[in-house]
Formats: C-alpha cells, sequence, structure tokens
C-alpha cells in the first residue's frame, strides 16, 4: 500500500488565522502533540516573520527530533539564511522556500517578467541546497498559473536541487476535477518528476480544499500538506483530521496509508483548540462534538442494535471515549431504557414508564437531557442503603501546593483511610477513594450544578464513572462542591459494587 506523507502546517499557516498569536511555548507543546499524532513534516513557522517565530522554530527544532522540521522562506537570501540559522539545530531540517507563479501574481504583486521569476525560483533553490539536503519549492498560486510555465520552472528548480515539488491551490478556487487534471499535466511536463516528490497544499475558500486533496492523492502526489481542525488563513486550509480519516475509512477507494495514529487526533484536535482560541463548530466532521452524536429516535434504535447502521467510524478510532447518544425529545424508549441500565439505575417496567413519561415533559423544554436530569427522575430512596459511606474527608489545595487529599470510609464495621495527590482537589479526593478501596474507576463525565441561589446554595455533581468495561453513576448534594463530588462518585462506586463490577480490598483500617 502507497504511503501517503502528512505535512502539518499548522504552526505556520495555521498560526496565520486572525487573532491566533501562540508564544514559544504553546508552539513546542502543539509539536510534541504533533510528534505523538505521527506527523512526518511538521512546518514550525516563517522565522524572517518576527523574533519571536525564530526563537520558536529554533526551539521546536532542537526539542523535537522524531520528524523533520520545516521553515518557510521566500524566494531570497536574507530569509533562506534566517531559516537555515533556526533550523540547523535540527535533526532532520527543511527549507521550503516559495514564489508565486500564476500571471496575476507576477503582474500585481511580484511586478517581474515570467523569466526574471524563473530565474530567482532557481537561484532560491540552489541557495537553499547549500544549506541543506531537503529543499521544498512551492509555486504559489499553481493552480492559476499556466502549465507550460509551472512545468519550466519545476523542471529548473528540481536541477537546482529540489527533493519537493508543491503544487498549491493557493486561494482555493479549484474544483477537484480540475485540479486533478491539472496536476495530471504539469507532472507530464516536468522534466525529473520522478526524481521528487510531489505536494499539494489546497485552502478552503469553497469548501473544497479536503476534497481537491483527495482528488491529488487519486493522481498520485506523494504529500498533503494541511492543518489540525483546518485552520489558517481565511477560510482555511485543508484538515488533517479529514484528509486521514477519510483516507483510512476508504482504503478500498484510495489503497493510501499514512503514518497518522489515529487515536491521537481528538487530543490533538482539542490541544490546537484550546491553545488557538479557536472553537471548534459542533458539526464539524471528524472532531466537532456532534460529529458522533445521534438524538433521532429512529438513528438511536439503530445504533443500539449495531453501530454501523448510523457511524462509518468509530469514536474510538480517533481516540474519544464519550457516550455519542444524545437524549432529547427525538429520543425514544430504547434509547432511554440503555441510557438508565448504563448508569445502573435498574427500573421496573411500570416505574420506566413513569419515568419515560417525565422524560418527554422534560424534553420539550430542554435541548439536552443529562445524566443529571435522568437521576433527578428516578427515585433514588428505591436503592439499598450504601455499604460504603463517607466518615470524614480532609483536601488541602492552593496556588502553590500540591492538590493533596486524605479520605476515611466507612466498610464492614471499620474505618478504612488513605490519602494521594491529584491534578486538582476533586481529582485527587477521587485517587484517594480508589486507593482506600482498591478500585481503579475512570471518572467519564462530571457535571456541577447549584440548586438553588445565595451564598449558601447546594452543589449538585454528578459523575459517571467507568469501572472496567462498565458504567456507573453518582449524585451528591453538598454546599461544599469538593464533599458533593465524593458523594456521588461514592454513589457510584456503591452501584458499581452492589452489581459485582467492582471487589474491595480492605487494607489500611483503624
Amino acid at each position: 500500500m502507497r504511503r501517503i506523507e502528512i505535512f502539518d502546517t499548522t504552526l505556520r499557516d495555521g498560526e496565520q488565522s486572525p487573532g491566533v498569536a501562540l508564544n514559544s511555548d504553546e508552539k513546542l507543546q502543539i509539536a510534541r502533540q504533533l510528534a505523538k499524532l505521527g506527523v512526518n513534516v511538521l512546518e514550525a513557522g516563517f522565522p524572517i516573520s518576527s523574533p519571536g517565530d525564530f526563537q520558536g522554530v529554533r526551539r521546536i527544532a532542537q526539542e523535537v527530533r522524531t520528524l523533520s522540521v520545516a521553515a518557510l522562506a521566500r524566494a531570497n537570501a536574507k530569509d533562506i539564511e534566517c531559516a537555515w540559522d533556526a533550523i540547523s539545530v535540527g535533526e532532520s531540517p527543511r527549507i521550503h522556500t516559495f514564489l508565486a507563479t500564476s500571471p496575476i501574481h507576477m503582474l500585481y504583486k511580484l511586478q517581474k517578467s515570467p523569466e526574471e521569476v524563473l530565474e530567482l525560483a532557481i537561484q532560491a533553490v540552489r541557495l537553499a541546497k547549500l544549506k541543506v539536503g531537503d529543499v521544498e519549492f512551492s509555486a504559489e498560486d499553481a493552480s492559476r498559473s499556466e502549465v507550460d510555465f509551472l512545468a519550466k520552472v519545476f523542471s529548473g528548480v528540481i536541477k537546482a536541487g529540489a527533493t519537493v515539488l508543491n503544487i498549491p491551490d493557493t486561494v482555493g478556487y479549484a474544483t477537484p476535477e480540475e485540479y486533478a487534471a491539472f496536476l495530471r499535466a504539469v507532472m507530464e511536463r516536468t522534466t525529473g518528476i520522478e526524481k521528487v516528490k510531489v505536494s499539494v497544499h489546497c485552502h478552503n475558500d469553497l469548501g473544497l480544499a479536503v476534497a481537491n486533496s483527495l482528488a491529488a492523492v487519486g493522481v498520485g502526489v506523494h504529500q498533503l500538506e494541511c492543518t489540525v481542525n483546518g485552520i489558517g488563513e481565511r477560510a482555511g486550509n485543508a484538515a488533517l483530521e479529514e484528509l486521514v480519516m477519510a483516507l483510512h475509512t476508504r482504503r478500498d477507494q484510495y489503497d493510501v496509508d499514512t503514518s497518522i495514529v489515529t487515536t491521537e487526533i481528538a487530543r490533538t484536535s482539542q490541544l490546537v483548540s484550546r491553545l488557538s482560541g479557536m472553537v471548534i463548530q459542533h458539526n464539524k466532521a471528524i472532531v466537532g462534538k456532534n460529529a458522533f452524536a445521534h438524538e433521532s429516535g429512529i438513528h438511536q434504535d439503530g445504533m443500539l442494535k449495531d453501530r454501523s447502521t448510523y457511524e462509518i467510524m468509530l469514536p474510538s478510532d480517533i481516540g474519544i471515549d464519550a457516550e455519542t447518544i444524545v437524549l432529547g425529545k427525538h429520543s425514544g424508549r430504547h434509547a432511554v431504557h440503555q441510557r438508565l441500565t448504563d448508569l445502573g439505575l435498574d427500573l421496573g417496567e411500570s416505574q420506566f414508564e413513569e419515568v419515560f413519561s417525565q422524560f418527554k415533559i422534560l424534553a420539550d423544554r430542554k435541548r439536552e437531557v443529562t445524566t443529571a436530569d435522568l437521576f433527578s427522575l428516578v427515585d433514588l430512596k428505591t436503592e439499598t442503603e450504601d455499604q460504603i459511606r463517607l466518615d470524614y474527608m480532609q483536601v488541602s489545595s492552593g496556588t502553590h501546593l500540591t492538590p493533596t487529599a486524605t479520605v476515611g470510609l466507612l466498610y464492614n464495621g471499620q474505618r478504612l483511610e488513605d490519602a494521594t495527590c491529584g491534578d486538582g482537589p476533586v481529582d485527587a479526593a477521587f485517587k484517594a477513594i480508589d486507593k482506600v478501596l482498591g478500585t481503579e474507576g475512570k471518572l467519564m463525565h462530571y457535571s456541577l450544578q447549584a440548586i438553588d441561589g445565595g451564598e449558601d446554595a447546594q452543589g449538585e455533581v454528578t459523575v459517571t464513572v467507568k469501572f472496567g468495561d462498565n458504567m456507573v453513576g453518582g449524585r451528591g448534594v453538598s454546599t461544599d462542591i469538593i464533599e458533593a463530588s465524593v458523594l456521588g462518585y461514592l454513589q457510584a462506586v456503591n452501584r458499581a459494587f452492589d452489581r459485582g463490577w467492582i471487589k474491595i480490598i480492605e487494607k489500611n483500617a483503624s
């Protein structure tokens, strides 16, 4: 199976999105995650643009050494020297130089003749080649360039030492069929094309960036340039996650593979969104909040019978481990009953019908019925008394303190107690409970809401916890939100224990 290389330009073209300004630490954090994701080439920035960008590129090249780190440079000596200074400390550096080749860019922007552009391109690649073995040349606005002239430029830069040719659709003007035909024509007329890798870089001005990139795969290109979440200039770039999952899901169509670790996609997407400040739209393909969500009763019924009825890939494929069925006014009995069962709320037929009737009334007033809402609909007094109860808890946390929790529990006639640290006071308390009991719960959902107003309002915490392959819910109420959290977690533990999903390891008794 042919391997397609992924060239990620989130830290260069992506950062050029209006309003995005990443500092050196943030860029390094994203770069390290991109290395985990498995991208082949990471374009770390445009070093000549600012001292900060230079330092950011240099730091990434120095510290992220498991992939090729590229730096962008215009086709002039000053840019190329600066790019080389930034990436020369890297394990596998690449200089990426570019020059516009379309008639409109040459006339109005560069104000140079085609002959001058050809000579500048060759000189730039020749200079870059003196610095580094891996040189990529991009013909800016290639898709609006004349085929014969573009092939002439490419033939010249290949002779000068270019190892990668990029044929971008810079302004997102091309259509898939047109772009594929254009690529074929250019590749057929370029002397030495067999000696280099061919790359494409598509923008999304007409919403065709991914489609054009996939059309290029069909032509036989070797590299796709893209950004996480599709961020970038104007309407953005081809989205990495969409390209990768299209190639992964439709291998039967494209017969290619990538080195991307797909289970890192969701984590990478969320990191980029958080650090860039660019919120992911809910219906965004692959990584949007609703990408794997199902509310329609018909869809939910099909999903519960067999996921393949409405999902062409699994949430776990991209690293999501969450409930995908959203309960709302369109949900049917099957979905509600299944969710209640998943939460450990086993109801008789008559009791379920009463709860479902109340669910429908509530769903007409709310866009989504949450786990917390379900617990409020169910009469929890019918459950047996908790066998594991909270005796005391003590939590310490602060700006310069490591959050620590000590928890004492009553079980089987004795007090069990232990202490541990966590990422925050609630996390520390949950870990302390697990340490006391010898359990291992994974928090899947956490919800906090005030029951009433005022400074002394009670907080209601609802949690969903996974023990092994089983999920169970819990609810706690207190004026202290940490105590409410602990009570909710303990209720989930008790439910799992009652159903035989966990075993208690008695230790640290007093």
